[in-house]
């Protein structure tokens, strides 16, 4: 069985992967021997949400002491521990370089969520110890799993849309307008308002939801040479944050591309749109619309439901893999690797934004 600890319960998405680590738990793949935040409170609460089970007659049950997540106030005890084989790491982001290091340091398999660091220093410092600890590495990139651009990925490579020449990828919700950022002393363990300051999120909205979209077109289409970009503050509900932006990409095989993400949108209806010489494909209220001339049936008049399956999400992926000792199933583990390089290309837009110029991503 693997044994996981959770370091840190800072990220919004930490809930769900606690609900992900119980359905594992609960299968015997995997138990959480450690919770870990430097808020005692928030560990506290990810540690009770392990240790419990609710029934369908809303009957609450604690796990017995054996397999109770136990919380820690001082995470080196986690890396000590050779009965520790992953660790999850959902700590603000100015947290991860140290934790990361430490962690790679002691051999310990790595699920980073993303993004991977501050900027492009700290996210190929932490890719380069990941790479010589030979450790395993994941993030939360989960796009990736949608069956629509599984399917997409393998009609680029059948080239189905002859030469791309054009790329648009918008993903935007309407956490701004909804107070998801707002700070909550009442509550610390939903408590969000770090992710609101880019001092210790590294990124404001733009880069919190864009990283998903860049991760998705960098896996389509490959690097990008260079990026203009524009940011607005939105609401001004988070200052000193942005909440919206848009960029224009160059990508190194000559593909243009725009990237539209942030916080301050009621709706988000045209998600994707990717043009080709002899194709097309967009992602209209979460169906695909594909045309090319080199698919039967593909005219684009209706919705395209000939699909792959879903991938797993990218941390079941990794526990699975891990457990099993198997090589994962597609789409495969994203490389620390790739993640830096979804930081370093970032970095080069929020650089292009600061100074309204075209900033090449070095």
């Amino acid at each position: 069985m693997l044994t996981i600890a959770l370091v840190g319960c800072a990220h919004i998405h930490t809930p769900g992967f606690v609900a992900q680590l119980t359905k594992h738990a609960d299968a015997g793949k995997a138990r959480v021997k450690y919770v870990w935040d430097p808020n005692p409170a928030r560990a506290e609460k990810s540690a009770a949400d392990l240790n419990s089970r609710t029934d369908s007659g809303g009957i609450i049950t604690e796990l017995p002491s054996s397999a109770r997540a136990k919380t820690v106030t001082a995470v080196n005890k986690i890396f000590a521990d050779p009965e520790v084989d992953m660790v999850l790491i959902t700590s603000e982001t100015n947290l991860h370089k140290s934790l990361v290091l430490k962690a790679a340091a002691a051999k310990k398999h790595l699920f980073v969520e993303k993004p991977l660091g501050l900027g492009a220093r700290d996210a190929l410092a932490m890719a380069q110890a990941v790479a010589q600890a030979g450790v395993k590495f994941q993030t939360g990139y989960a796009m990736r799993s949608d069956p629509k651009f599984l399917f997409l990925r393998d009609q680029i490579a059948q080239g189905s849309f002859g030469k791309i020449t054009r790329v648009r990828s918008s993903t935007c919700h309407s956490g701004s307008l909804g107070a998801w950022f707002d700070e909550k002393p009442q509550d610390p363990a939903h408590d969000w308002r770090w992710m609101a300051d880019p001092k210790r999120a590294g990124v404001g909205a733009f880069g919190d939801l864009g990283t998903h979209s860049l991760d998705i077109l960098m896996w389509l289409l490959g690097d990008i040479a260079s990026a203009a970009a524009r940011f607005d503050n939105g609401t001004a509900r988070y200052p000193g944050c942005e909440e919206l932006g848009e960029a224009l990409l160059k990508f190194k095989s000559g593909v243009i591309g725009t990237l539209a993400a942030g916080w301050a949108d009621v709706a988000n209806p045209v998600s994707f749109l990717l043009a080709g010489t002899e194709g097309h494909a967009a992602i209209i209220d979460g169906e695909l619309f594909f045309v090319s001339k080199k698919v039967a049936g593909a005219d684009g008049k209706a919705p395209w439901t000939s699909l792959p399956p879903a991938a797993p999400h990218p941390l079941d992926l990794f526990v699975d893999a891990l457990a099993s000792g198997a090589a994962p199933a597609a789409p495969g583990l994203i490389t620390v690797q790739e993640a830096a390089a979804r930081c370093t290309t970032m970095q080069a837009i929020y650089k292009a934004a600061a100074s309204s110029r075209w900033v090449p991503v070095v």
